[in-house]
């Protein structure tokens, strides 16, 4: 498990420095610390694993102003098809502006730059998202769309006339829904996703959308305690055998050609906020 050692590595060192932030920061200071650390079963990014099915180590940290503006990073570690260019770690760069519509309203609009340390060149992205959530009793909703504008590292380098080196765009559609059972602490998930890009292999093996079009879903529960959050997830996806097996031997567990990593799974995943 060495590609998981950088990003535990990180997350150890992040960990005192949010700790002392927060403790430093007065009650009535208008910047807050917020970060997390999970431990899941797969990295599952919009129902393809990223890990190889395989353990992923994650963490996050976010600083936010009263006035809504946040920026924040997350990593993972990463294996197989999730590599891109032969990274073994995928870290986000995140900044963003949330505005309260109303009590029970939320407009978020921000974006996300996916990097891959140590990696091939031309694999870095930027994919803009709005994302509204609402609540109402026990239930909140939220809808999002991501637009990642044409780049480089989302082309199609496949030996189509006119296609190699071409830059393409990504769209991202979801929904999440979230419901508290009372009484209890656990709260039933679900989510599902529409991906509209660039199909097949990108510049160096891989694809945000591998088959071009797909939709992605899961359901499952949260049960909280603490500070610590187990989720229990079903993750499956609308990709053929078909689809899948023309994408071989990337789309494989070990890229050895058996086997496929949109293959519906159960993740679970332990998280601890700070």
């Amino acid at each position: 498990m060495k590609s998981i050692a950088p990003v535990a590595a990180l997350f150890v060192g992040l960990f005192p420095m949010a700790v002392q932030a927060q403790e430093e920061a007065a009650p009535s200071s208008p910047v807050t610390v917020a970060g997390s650390a999970t431990i899941a079963s797969d990295y599952r990014f919009r129902g393809v694993s990223q890990s190889d099915k395989d353990m992923a180590v994650q963490g996050g940290l976010t600083v936010s102003h009263e006035s809504g503006l946040y920026v924040g990073t997350w990593a993972s570690n990463l294996s197989g098809w999730g590599t891109f260019g032969g990274s073994n770690m995928e870290l986000d760069l995140i900044g963003g502006y949330k505005a309260k519509l109303s009590d029970n309203a939320t407009l978020d609009v921000g974006l996300t730059w996916y990097m891959y340390p140590g990696g091939a060149s031309d694999t870095d992205f930027a994919e803009p998202y709005v994302k509204l959530s609402g609540t109402t009793g026990p239930a909140t909703l939220t809808a999002g769309v991501a637009y990642a504008p044409k780049q480089y590292a989302l082309a199609n380098v496949s030996n189509a006339p006119n296609s190699r080196g071409q830059k393409q765009d990504n769209l991202y559609l979801w929904g999440d829904g979230a419901f508290a059972i009372g009484g209890t602490p656990l709260t039933a998930k679900a989510h599902i996703g529409y991906s509209d890009g660039n199909p097949g292999l990108g510049p160096n093996g891989t694809s945000v959308a591998p088959t071009g079009t797909y939709w992605d879903w899961s359901i499952g529960m949260d049960a909280a305690w603490r500070n610590l959050t187990f989720n229990v997830s079903y993750v499956d996806t609308d990709i053929t055998r078909a689809q899948a097996s023309r994408l071989q031997p990337n789309f494989s567990k070990g890229q050895d050609g058996t086997g496929s990593i949109v293959d519906a799974t159960v993740v679970a995943s332990l998280t601890a906020a700070f």
